[in-house]
């Protein structure tokens, strides 16, 4: 029986040691599915997850993990990757299934209004935001926003560097959406910020526009595998009601 959302999270610890015990592949898989499902900025799903099962790959990705038990021992290990390389691509999806939305001749106004703002969403502010050349454009831009929100409330992460936090940042969220699932079905986690990020593109083949987000291992949590209680600071140090 799957365990609830509050079960789930409460559930969830950072597991450093996998029993030899193997997952179901379709379960893990099962969770991916539910990790595309995760909240992404202008819906541009910007991620790819890379699920590995095979031994050898999984024992290179090992060493690449500095030889850390959370990967030397898991039973299959997930990567996140973070693609704003594919902004184009993704936004030409998202017109796509909009113009079968709207391809309607008895549109309401509202229907009407609401298909020019995505299109122009789409089709001039994300290439607006997004097109850059050496960090140069983004620059100028962050200009000229900083500039307009003198007088009005603007967005103002333009720059190259802003635009990968956005794609890391939903990133993120699919990994959470991950890492809750599986602990939903009982299956444990661990998110290693520990890796060589270039090793591990040429492992999975990946182009030099793709970044590594998060490196997970999979498994089943091992007795020794949970280093110690759960520690948070106090709620009150991290809480603020405005």
């Amino acid at each position: 029986m799957e365990k609830t959302v509050s079960e789930a999270i409460a559930y969830r610890r950072s597991t450093r040691v996998y029993t030899d015990q193997p997952i179901d592949p379709e379960k893990v898989k099962q969770c991916l599915m539910n990790a595309a499902l995760a909240p992404t900025s202008s819906n541009l799903q910007l991620w790819e997850f890379y699920h590995i099962t095979d031994k050898e790959a999984l024992g290179k990705m090992a060493v690449a993990c500095f030889n850390q038990s959370a990967a030397k021992t898991a039973q299959q290990i997930v990567v996140v990757v973070a693609r704003k390389d594919l902004w184009r691509k993704r936004a030409k999806a998202n017109l796509d299934y909009l113009s079968k939305v709207y391809d309607k001749e008895d549109l309401s106004e509202r229907d009407i209004k609401r298909k020019k703002m995505v299109f122009n969403y789409y089709g001039k502010l994300i290439p607006t935001l997004y097109t850059d050349f050496l960090g140069i454009l983004g620059w100028i831009k962050y200009v000229i926003f900083q500039v307009v929100g003198l007088f009005k409330p603007i967005y103002r992460q333009t720059r190259l560097s802003d635009m990968r936090i956005v794609a890391h940042k939903s990133a993120g969220l699919a990994a959470e959406n991950f890492m809750v699932s599986m602990a939903a079905m009982g299956l444990d986690t661990c998110p290693m910020e520990g890796s060589d990020t270039l090793r591990i593109k040429k492992i999975l083949g990946l182009p030099s526009g793709a970044e590594i987000n998060m490196v997970i291992g999979c498994g089943i949590r091992d007795e020794k595998g949970i280093y110690g209680p759960r520690f948070r600071v106090p709620f009150e140090e991290v809480y603020f009601k405005i």
